[in-house]
């Protein structure tokens, strides 16, 4: 079963890539759909037939207290190839199947198979469908191989693979520059953070001289107290290996300083962002920390790294898409900022919760990429919110479908209720976990956390009043032509609606109610520290209801300002026009790295063209010493005049010379 899951996406993409002009563009879709569903349908069969029963199976292994609670893991591994042999390096090609890779077995293909069958609609007057399918189920395939991935190397193989087929995807209309570039962004600034995953990969393997997980992991332990030379000095070597592993996470999850390539993928097509930006690849990021989540627990330093960068993150990007304009561009920003929600979660120590949050937010926040496909669908592929207004009778169905996209993403629901949307209760359990943690760290965390769940609903119910409220801000011509999307758009909609309403009330006590539950869900896939989950209970009450106090604070403030006094937003962007630039400009991110990479990095390339390509290579070598020897063959060509006599006169003065030579000599030596 498990072989199917992760090698029909392949097939399809083999399918679609080679023979797609031949079978032509609705087969194309057909078949790369149908496996991709098919898949799905047996990623769910797996999920509930291995996490489901037996809830306690590994508590009573567990240790209370203090202590962390990490049994080995009960999973299913499943041998494909014997990969790479090397001395005493015996790796095989594993498909590791526990409780987590089943998680994200779901979420992947789940998406991944709404997002194809939606693409037949968005997608059904470009040209070059095939081949856009095909790059959908390549990365598929290549995000199944991350996650199902029972050693590090093949991990790095995924990890890389979703790499290679995200740049495909952004810069699918390559004849635009915007997307050539923002595909060359995504693919050199995940290069820097997969450039640290691989020198943890190889310090990983140094320390602990294993590849395999379990090998690894067991040997953490005896690691602890290691030290390694790295750069200028000695370091904890656990501690080294775990930040270096953490910037590829920071690279392909988007976090703080390794960001800015995401707001600019929005340049590939609507399902694309869906797909790779909302639950897929940049989760990658997330489910390698939780998986390595031993290593990280064996280093204070790198959990405290891994704590603050999500919660900076996550109040970052809350700020930016407080003034975003582009309806893809503020979903991109919120995608950004929840997923620092998750990494606090893992900086916390509660993995659980930030695997709760990585499974609620693929639902809503695909139902919101594909929400804001269907908008720009029905508006012209117009993407600016302040052209649009005054749709939602229009377009009913995509309307009430990003309402409950709304309220899933901005935690709408009643604490210590089972009443609430997905992300009520999954966000609600991070911001509880990062008050548990307490001191300076806990208290910076957490108020981070709830500050951007208030930036959070006033940006998200921005978008809405924009977007389907007020009078028509659009051309009468686009809103004549204005109309609901296609039922094979809608009905991704539709199963996302129902994930985004009851993903969350639905496993909250599989991943945070209760821990004797954690442990038998989990069954030793991730870390689970008892303790401090239910000292993360313990919260007051004032902490468990911020969150939602900020919510609401957020929905009026948006509901004031763009329902009921318009003009308040431009006046204050005039008032606070320092601010608002700020805010506009991304931070002035990019500005700033094109200042200390781009033009450093251009001047570096324009002196060696200049210098050594033009000036030493082209003019001295080529056209100097070339242009001498030139000279010096044409002087000798003179020489061939081609008359006999001039050759006979040249052997007599070389034979008089010789003569001379030899007398002169002879005479010498006598």
């Amino acid at each position: 079963m498990i072989q199917a899951i992760v090698f029909f996406p392949l097939i399809g993409a083999l399918i679609a890539g080679l023979l797609g002009r031949r079978i032509g563009d609705r087969p194309s879709e057909l078949i790369t759909s149908g496996l991709l569903v098919v898949a799905a349908i047996l990623s769910w069969i797996v999920f509930l037939t291995s996490n489901f029963g037996g809830a306690a199976e590994t508590a009573g292994e567990a240790a209370h207290g203090a202590e962390h609670a990490l049994a080995l893991a009960q999973s299913t591994k499943v041998e494909v190839m014997r990969w790479i042999a090397s001395g005493d390096l015996d790796l095989r090609w594993v498909l590791r199947v526990d409780s987590l890779t089943a998680v994200m077995l779901v979420v992947v293909t789940t998406v991944s198979s709404l997002v194809h069958i939606y693409s037949i609609g968005y997608m059904h007057d470009d040209p070059s469908r095939p081949r856009f399918f095909a790059y959908l189920s390549l990365f598929t395939f290549a995000m199944l191989m991350l996650v199902t991935a029972d050693n590090f190397l093949q991990m790095f193989f995924g990890w890389e693979g979703v790499g290679l087929a995200s740049y495909l995807l952004i810069g699918f209309w390559f004849h635009k520059p915007s997307a050539n570039a923002a595909a060359i962004k995504a693919f050199v600034v995940n290069r820097v953070g997969d450039f640290g995953f691989a020198l943890g990969i190889f310090g990983a393997y140094m320390i602990l001289g294993h590849l395999d997980f379990d090998g690894a992991f067991q040997a953490v332990e005896g690691a602890k107290g290691t030290m390694i030379h790295f750069l200028w000095g000695d370091w904890d070597a656990l501690t080294v290996i775990a930040l270096l592993l953490f910037l590829g996470a920071m690279g392909k999850s988007a976090q703080f300083l390794l960001h800015t390539w995401l707001p600019d993928a929005m340049e590939g097509p609507t399902p694309v962002s869906a797909l790779i930006h909302a639950a897929t690849m940049v989760t990658a990021g997330v489910f390698m920390v939780a998986r390595l989540s031993p290593i990280f627990e064996a280093s204070d330093v790198a959990m405290t790294v891994v704590l603050y960068v999500g919660a900076i993150t996550a109040f970052f990007a809350a700020t930016v898409g407080l003034v975003q304009n582009d309806i893809k561009r503020v979903i991109a920003y919120s995608t950004c900022s929840q997923l620092g929600y998750m990494f606090v979660a893992l900086g916390a120590g509660a993995y659980s919760a930030g695997i709760y949050h990585l499974f609620t937010h693929a639902f809503f926040k695909a139902l919101l990429f594909l929400g804001a496909g269907a908008v720009i669908h029905s508006m012209h592929h117009e993407q600016d919110m302040r052209k649009m207004g005054g749709i939602a009778r229009t377009i009913p169905i995509t309307y009430w479908m990003m309402i409950i996209g709304t309220l899933a993403l901005t935690g709408v629901g009643i604490p210590g209720t089972p009443l609430g949307f997905a992300g009520f209760f999954s966000k609600d359990s991070i911001i509880e976990a990062a008050y548990a943690v307490g001191g300076y760290n806990g208290q910076f965390a957490f108020w981070s956390l709830v500050i951007a769940a208030m930036f959070t609903s006033f940006y998200s119910w921005r978008l809405i009043h924009l977007t389907f409220h007020g009078a028509p801000r659009a051309s009468q011509e686009v809103m004549g032509h204005a109309h609901e999307s296609p039922s094979v758009m809608l009905w991704p909609l539709y199963i996302l609606g129902a994930g985004a309403v009851l993903s969350g009330v639905l496993f909250y006590n599989q991943f945070f109610a209760d821990v004797n539950v954690i442990d038998g869900f989990f069954k030793g896939a991730l870390v689970v520290d008892h303790e401090f989950i239910e000292s993360a209970h313990a919260a007051p009450l004032w902490a468990k209801w911020s969150a939602t106090i900020a919510m609401l604070i957020g929905f009026v403030t948006a509901w004031y300002m763009y329902i009921v006094r318009p003009g308040v937003p431009a006046q204050l962007a005039s008032d606070f026009n320092t601010i608002y630039k700020f805010l506009l400009n991304k931070w002035y991110f990019d500005e700033l790295y094109d200042l200390i990479f781009v033009k450093p990095a251009k001047a570096i390339g324009r002196f060696i063209w200049k210098f050594f390509d033009d000036w030493l290579i082209d003019q001295t070598i080529v056209e100097g010493l070339g242009r001498r020897v030139k000279d010096v063959t044409g002087w000798v060509v003179r020489l061939q005049s081609g008359y006999l006599y001039h050759y006979a006169f040249a052997m007599l003065i070389g034979v008089a010379a010789l003569l001379t030579w030899a007398i002169a000599s002879g005479g010498l030596l006598g």
